[in-house]
């Protein structure tokens, strides 16, 4: 445990990614199996315990802390794991057997083994026996949050550098094997061939966009590209193969539980690129309606009939079991068009292509996007082979500019990680009504948009202006505006305004304007996004 714990400490202190690298580099090549197993997982997100929960910790804690002085030290930390990591009573228990730190290999076993019923005492025991840093890393790893800024492709980079393999190598084989990866490693180390896939359902690596900036405009040969729509869904890997179908996320996610309509179509051999989306009767609805559907693991048929969910495709990356990366997008395109004329799954069509006429007619075009609930433009050159990661200048991203509102901070909570005792995520709401029966409602929250030294004066105000405490949320005086940047705003039943807004972050504290001055509820309500699909009779206009 004490290497793991040595090495999320550093992890959270050291900001840099090749830092980060070097750290996570060193640990798998120096961390004996199967603990650097466990450990990757850990960071990749692929290591969770039913049995050990928050309410067991708390339980545990205040048995040996008075409940007040935890309350008070938990209002102040705002992160159980860290509040129990510093304020356990050190020293072994009487009559326990345990005198160090367990093996992070142990903790794993003991609980993924032991009944719930008898971990209290263990985790007690272990907690005991563990300094500070060793405490906050068992309790991390039970509670399933690390936070210490260190992805899944993160670690996988690290494990390609450690061997001198590519990255996505790895990632081609990473949904075949589970923790502790010891096939992975074997292979890695040169003990092993490299794991086999074997026809399985594995996720190849996404090729993204860089956002086009205007220097970028001004460079661009634009007859070199082809352009579609940037539809607003989530993007997805479809794939299918004699061993099964898998619906995976940009991330590697697999999501293929939450949307069994797609896997019943997905009748076919081969991998696909496409958007998710909620499509009714060939129109696209507004991003609120799929969120409907993300994160549900077994919608009922009512949720299916109301929120039918679709893919619109925008590449094919193999087809069988020929892989097409290498060719040309304006040759895979062609080959895409092919593949559905013979297939036309069910749920599934095509993104349509934009003529490009230059950039003046595509900014037209784009100007209109927000009308049609439409991210933007995507700009694709015709010779470019389907790369993984992000490389500059195949593939870009022209999203529509953002809306702006000024809002008033209502409510503030402490964030996590190394903002764990900053009040870092502000709510913030407009107003409804006339007069003196005018109020605040919320419409968003916001966590991000400001620098270092903004995010200082907030955590300041937010302390000297408190009206009220909800354990680690504060209610603010409703006197502080904030200018809001947002990309759509889409009408919601789970907000009690009504409105929920697309990706808002702060671009401006208004120190300088009277909250009474902040914009209103119709005025969000005027910015409401349509369905996608004028827009598309607009192209052909322009066209």
């Amino acid at each position: 445990m004490t290497p793991f714990a040595a090495l999320l400490e550093r992890l959270v202190f050291t900001p840099g990614r090749l830092a980060k690298l070097a750290l996570l580099r060193d640990y798998f090549t120096h961390t004996p199996d199967p603990d650097r197993g466990f450990a990757l997982a850990a960071i990749a997100g692929d290591l969770s315990f039913t049995a050990a929960k928050p309410a067991m910790i708390r339980q545990i804690t205040t048995e040996r802390v008075d409940e007040t002085l935890f309350a008070w030290s938990y209002d102040y930390v705002g992160d159980l794991a860290e509040t129990v990591a510093l304020i356990w009573p050190e020293g072994p228990v009487p009559g326990s057997e345990q005198r160090s730190a367990p093996r992070l290999s142990d903790v794993v076993r003991v609980l993924r083994e032991t009944p719930k019923a008898e971990l209290p005492p263990i985790l007690a025991d272990w907690l005991s026996v563990c300094d500070a840093s060793e405490r906050l890393a068992l309790l991390k790893l039970i509670t399933g949050g690390l936070r210490v800024g260190a992805s899944a492709r993160l670690a996988k980079i690290a494990l390609g550098e450690m061997a001198g393999v590519p990255a996505d190598d790895i990632e081609e084989v990473w949904h075949g094997l589970n923790a502790p990866y010891l096939p992975l490693f074997d292979w890695l180390s040169g003990r092993a061939a490299k794991p086999e896939a074997g026809g399985a359902p594995v996720f190849r690596p996404t090729m993204l966009a860089h956002a086009l900036e205007e220097t970028d405009r001004n460079a661009l040969d634009w007859s070199a590209y082809r352009a579609e729509w940037k539809w607003d869904g989530i993007r997805v890997q479809l794939v299918a193969t004699s061993q099964g179908c898998r619906l995976y996320t940009r991330t590697a996610e697999d999501i293929s539980h939450g949307f069994p309509e797609i896997l019943a179509a997905m009748n076919f051999d081969g991998v696909l690129d496409g958007e998710l989306l909620v499509i009714r009767e060939g129109v696209v609805a507004p991003f609120a309606d799929l969120q409907q559907r993300l994160n549900r693991k077994a919608p009922g048929p009512k949720m299916l009939k109301e929120f039918p969910a679709g893919v619109r495709l925008y590449d094919i990356l193999f087809d069988g079991a020929e892989d097409l990366r290498g060719l040309p997008f304006d040759l895979r395109r062609a080959r895409l068009e092919s593949w559905f004329q013979v297939h036309h799954p069910p749920g599934m069509d095509l993104s349509p292509l934009i003529p490009v006429d230059g950039a003046e007619a595509l900014a037209e075009l784009r100007m209109g996007a927000r009308d049609a609930g439409i991210e933007g433009l995507m700009l694709k050159r015709g010779d470019s082979p389907y790369l993984a990661g992000r490389p500059k200048g195949p593939w870009w991203k022209w999203k529509r500019d953002p809306l702006t509102l000024d809002a008033v901070l209502m409510y503030a909570q402490r964030g996590h990680g190394r903002r764990s005792s900053i009040y870092s995520d502000y709510t913030f709401g407009v107003w409804r009504g006339e007069g003196e029966a005018a109020e605040l409602v919320p419409v968003g929250k916001a966590y991000s948009g400001i620098t270092d030294q903004e995010l200082a004066f907030l955590d300041r105000w937010v302390r000297n202006h408190t009206l009220a405490r909800f354990g680690p949320v504060r209610e603010v005086e409703k006197t502080l505006v904030l200018e809001i940047a947002f990309d759509a705003a889409q009408l919601s039943r789970r907000h009690k305004s009504g409105v929920a807004l697309r990706f808002p972050r702060i671009s401006r504290i208004r120190t300088d304007k009277p909250a009474a001055e902040a914009d209103r509820l119709e005025d969000v309500l005027a910015r409401i996004t349509n369905h996608a699909g004028a827009l598309i009779s607009r192209q052909a206009s322009v066209s």
